[in-house]
């Protein structure tokens, strides 16, 4: 189990009080979870004595970009390294770690992002370092650079001192200057996954003696998006807000969620088109004040979980579920932006509906000719290979594929006259 940091306060402090993601940020390489196809590499070049002079790392927020960072620079300047297996308590280390190592410097790129410092960073490359084996720079949030900020930095990037080494951090990889990316080592760091994260935070309750369901657990893991420093942020958050046992109806209440029975419901009234149960259950949402914009996230994670489950089992193409979520995805963002939260959420909910129950020109074909060749005439069966999928029925227009499915029982009462 990994173990959490003993020194609350860089100072001595122990009566400052450190949230959890800061208690529980990862000390070694191995505690890192999620992100395994990084830490392999990054180990072996180490271990190889084959470390990049330049790193970019991109991912969403809280899957450990710079924690990464901050280990590599460890691993690099430790005791008779580099070696990924350094102590985490030695001087270095905790330096590193605190932010107050002369060797190891953090830049924000949001609030340094100007040609004149990039310029004296590039003067400051040209010293050796105090007391590492390498002077590492970690630049967070480097799409943030201005043009000629990145230009200022790319000759030192290009023909870096033997004693340099920098590693970018950003959320916004398409940002950055092509000139800088290709001159830098990509690593991309996935959302880590619902599971791995519930696993994680069940770790952390245990150890701190807090009392959390397994199913509140999940629901922050949910909650967080792949974010393994947001899901433990949020359990910081729930511990303050609960008085005794955490609850999924505490998460749900804290953070303006409702039950998955609910989620089910919208779900299913969506499929079968029920359009007063979508706006019954919209006003109530709206009247307890719930966040919308992360319900519709919970839809569009449920619906992708049916989807799974459905296309692992007897190959059936889920047509009607593909295009409730399509519709899903495409209205989260006026929900979360628009005037109108409670209009933009229903108005989702019912073209969602509405979509559901369309239904596209290839799948209206495939079912004509499924008729016509149970009738018995052979000749309206498709030819091996054919794909109507990829036929251009399927680039007709809206119009007629509305029109088709209109007139689709007249369409079956006039094949079945003609056979």
């Amino acid at each position: 189990m990994q173990s959490k940091t003993e020194d609350a306060d860089p100072n001595g402090d122990t009566s400052t009080y450190k949230v959890i993601a800061l208690r529980w940020r990862p000390k070694t390489f191995g505690e890192i979870i999620g992100q395994e196809h990084i830490v392999t590499t990054l180990t072996n070049a180490i271990v190889t004595n084959r470390s990049a002079h330049a790193y970019l790392f991109v991912g969403p927020r809280g899957t450990g970009k710079t924690t990464t960072a901050r280990l590599l620079a460890m691993a690099l300047n430790a005791k008779n390294g580099p070696t990924v297996n350094f102590d985490p308590g030695d001087e270095i280390s905790r330096s590193v770690a605190a932010g107050n190592c002369l060797d190891v410097i953090e830049i924000d790129g949001a609030s340094n992002n100007s040609v004149e410092q990039i310029r004296a960073l590039r003067d400051e490359c040209r010293y050796t370092p105090a007391a590492c084996k390498y002077k590492i720079y970690i630049i967070d949030e480097v799409h943030m650079l201005s043009n000629a900020a990145f230009n200022a930095l790319l000759k030192t990037l290009e023909e870096p001192p033997p004693h340099v080494k920098f590693i970018f951090a950003t959320t916004e990889a398409h940002k950055v200057l092509p000139t800088i990316a290709s001159r830098c080592q990509r690593f991309s760091f996935r959302p880590v996954s619902p599971k791995i994260i519930a696993e994680k935070l069940e770790k952390v309750a245990v150890a701190e003696g807090i009392k959390i369901s397994v199913e509140a657990l999940n629901a922050i893991a949910r909650l967080a998006g792949g974010g393994v420093r947001d899901a433990e942020s949020i359990l910081d958050r729930m511990v303050a807000f609960s008085s005794g046992e955490i609850t999924v109806g505490d998460v749900n209440l804290a953070y303006g969620l409702v039950d998955e029975k609910t989620i089910d419901g919208i779900i299913s009234a969506m499929y079968y088109g029920d359009y007063k149960k979508l706006m019954e259950v919209s006003h109530s949402i709206g009247e307890r004040n719930c966040d919308m914009y992360r319900i519709l996230c919970s839809i569009e994670v449920k619906i992708h979980e049916q989807l799974a489950h459905i296309l692992d089992g007897d190959g059936t193409y889920p047509d009607r579920m593909i295009r409730i979520l399509e519709e899903i995805h495409k209205s989260k963002e006026s929900v979360k932006t628009g005037l109108s939260e409670v209009i933009n959420f229903e108005t989702a909910l019912l073209k969602a509906a509405e979509r559901g129950q369309s239904r596209a020109i290839d799948a209206i074909i495939r079912d004509i000719r499924e008729i016509k060749a149970a009738t018995g005439n052979p000749s309206t069966q498709p030819a091996s290979g054919d794909s109507t999928r990829d036929g251009a029925e399927s680039r007709l227009p809206v119009e007629i594929q509305a029109a088709l499915r209109d007139g689709f029982r007249a369409q079956i009462r006039v094949m079945q006259r003609d056979e």
